[in-house]
């Protein structure tokens, strides 16, 4: 498995630090993301061996039985070692073994079920031993079966089925991953046009960081507000939705709050959103162009280093109840200069009230806080460069033309949110 070195060109590290990349920049994120993958399942088999784990014997047949598949079809195989989970599992397994807190099932023998997975994917007949995780075998990209009462299972992969089986145990399942079977429980996926997700609400490791994940949900119930997102940005958006389509392979539900919709990301599984059910397509595309931000930044801190080391401080941040830290500050920024732009180019397209607001309201909250960014003497010197050009892009944007009561009404939703605040927090931090 081949592991390369990645670097992003200036001329597209601006582009980034402007809201965008392009399709350039997006596809060395991909790549540069794709090789933190094989490190990470390559650390976790040598480490297991080094410290003679006792799933090193796992986690070694898994590697290469995933190597065997690669050979037999590549990029069956890379959809796997790219999958969001195998990311986050490999990265919980690593932590692990260097001595840090786990969780259930961050072990080196996960790597023979990601070989599993891979195999299946790849058709290429075989069979593994692989862990029961809280009476679960997880195949990541694939699905989930059980419950089976044993610490190992088997699965096996011919021509004809697939199955898990354990003593006195056995689940069949179908060649194809979105049969019925019992105790079987597959990643499905839902579609609105061209753009193809999995919606994975079984995988332990699918958002590890993220709280109220939902158990499985009704996926029919999302799909009109899909299908209207991605035909508004499809239409109106080509830029983000062209983003969208690249960057983002699977939604994880989250339990639907008392009112509205919330969404998470994680430098953990990129690639995946958190969110709750939409409650239309509007309101997706908006939470759509927002996390994506988050993937991009979070793919473009594994290869540049923006912020300096935390010194403890904790800032005002106007699209959080909760003082941050600079690098969430950061992430929060480059989210709303998204956000901005996409009501920027909304508010062309319905000229509603509300589309004004949205776009006035976040283009001076983000400015604002580009502004204490740069002062606040936490920044690299690449990370000055990057919120200089987020700062121009805002300075621009700030000059357009809004409706008067737009901007009172969106000095008023920002002037609440600072007193709301400094209620709890009291005088705003500034750098």
């Amino acid at each position: 498995m081949n592991i390369g070195y990645h670097r992003l060109p200036p001329e597209l590290f601006g582009a980034m630090a402007g809201g965008g990349g392009g399709p350039a920049a997006i596809e060395i994120l991909k790549r540069a993301q794709h090789s933190k993958h094989l490190l990470l399942l390559l650390g976790v088999v040598t480490s297991a061996e080094t410290s003679g784990h006792e799933q090193q014997a796992l986690a070694r047949r898994g590697y290469d039985l995933l190597t065997s598949a690669q050979i037999r079809d590549p990029d069956a195989v890379d959809s796997v070692i790219r999958h969001t989970s195998t990311g986050a599992w490999a990265h919980r397994t690593m932590i692990a073994l260097r001595g840090g807190p786990d969780m259930p099932g961050a072990t080196p023998g996960g790597l023979a079920a990601v070989a599993a997975a891979a195999a299946i994917t790849a058709g290429l007949p075989a069979e593994i031993e692989v862990p029961v995780n809280d009476g679960i075998v997880m195949l990541p990209s694939v699905g989930a079966a059980g419950p089976i009462e044993a610490e190992i299972a088997t699965v096996r992969n011919t021509d004809d089925q697939i199955e898990v089986a354990a003593t006195g145990q056995c689940i069949i399942i179908s060649g194809n991953r979105h049969a019925r079977a019992r105790d079987w429980y597959p990643l499905r996926t839902i579609a609105a046009g061209p753009l193809e997700l999995l919606a994975d609400d079984v995988d332990p490791f699918r958002m590890p960081a993220a709280p109220d994940l939902a158990p499985r949900v009704d996926l029919h119930r999302w799909s009109p507000a899909f299908h209207g997102a991605w035909a508004l940005l499809e239409q109106h958006h080509p830029a983000i939705a062209n983003e969208v389509a690249e960057l983002i392979k699977v939604i994880v539900p989250m339990t639907t709050p008392p009112h509205g919709m919330v969404s998470s990301s994680s430098p953990e599984t990129f690639g995946a959103i958190a969110l709750s059910e939409p409650p239309d397509g509007y309101t997706l595309a908006s939470t759509l162009a927002h996390e994506v931000q988050h993937i991009k930044l979070s793919a473009l801190l594994d290869l540049v280093q923006l912020t300096r080391p935390d010194d403890g401080r904790r800032f005002y941040a106007p699209w959080r109840e909760d003082p941050r830290p600079v690098n969430g500050l950061m992430q929060g920024a480059y989210a709303y200069l998204g956000v901005s732009g996409f009501w920027r180019r909304q508010r062309e397209l319905d000229h509603a009230l509300d589309a004004h607001i949205e776009f006035a309201r976040w283009r001076e909250a983000t400015a604002l806080v580009a502004d204490v960014l740069q002062s606040s003497g936490q920044l690299t010197a690449v990370g000055e460069a990057f919120v200089r050009d987020i700062a121009a892009t805002l300075d621009a944007w700030q000059a357009e033309h809004v409706p008067r009561v737009a901007r009172r009404r969106a000095s008023e939703e920002n002037e609440r949110h600072r007193t709301r605040w400094q209620a709890r927090y009291g005088p705003i931090p500034m750098a």
